[in-house]
């Protein structure tokens, strides 16, 4: 599985844990790479167009997660989703197809966000025609 990864500052430990973690998958990092203080909002977009262009799974990593969440959502085809459990994770990707996650590095630990992560990347979208024709709608907007 590709996965195109990006944080910015406040991420970036964060961001190197979960890429241990993946080791095996086809990883992509566009940064940042330190904890040098940098903007979110370029991260977020190269990594959303980044997913977009090669048909990816994203995960992005910020303080809290909501910036980089609404950063990528400016993309078209994009549907980020900042989850904070397994449920929400779980039905992020069944009923809205999401295809980056988005993560808050200071709401949850590695160990906790582990969890997440492997939810996200093994649910799989639902068949169910109602949550394809919504989301359909959501990529029309």
């Amino acid at each position: 599985m590709k996965i195109i990864i990006g944080s910015d500052h406040a991420g970036f430990k964060l961001k190197e844990d979960i890429k241990s973690y993946l080791k095996g998958h086809d990883i992509e990092d566009l940064g940042t790479f330190s904890e040098e203080s940098v903007d979110y909002p370029s991260i977020g977009k190269k990594v959303a167009e980044k997913v977009v262009k090669t048909n990816s799974t994203g995960i992005l990593i910020c303080g809290s997660g909501i910036g980089m969440c609404m950063v990528a959502n400016k993309i078209k085809g994009i549907r980020a989703a900042l989850c904070y459990d397994e449920y929400t994770t779980k039905v992020a990707r069944e009923h809205n197809n999401a295809n980056i996650l988005c993560l808050g590095s200071r709401t949850k630990s590695a160990k906790d966000y582990k969890k997440i992560i492997k939810t996200f990347l093994t649910t799989d979208f639902s068949k169910e025609e109602r949550h394809k024709r919504r989301v359909k709608e959501m990529d029309e907007l």
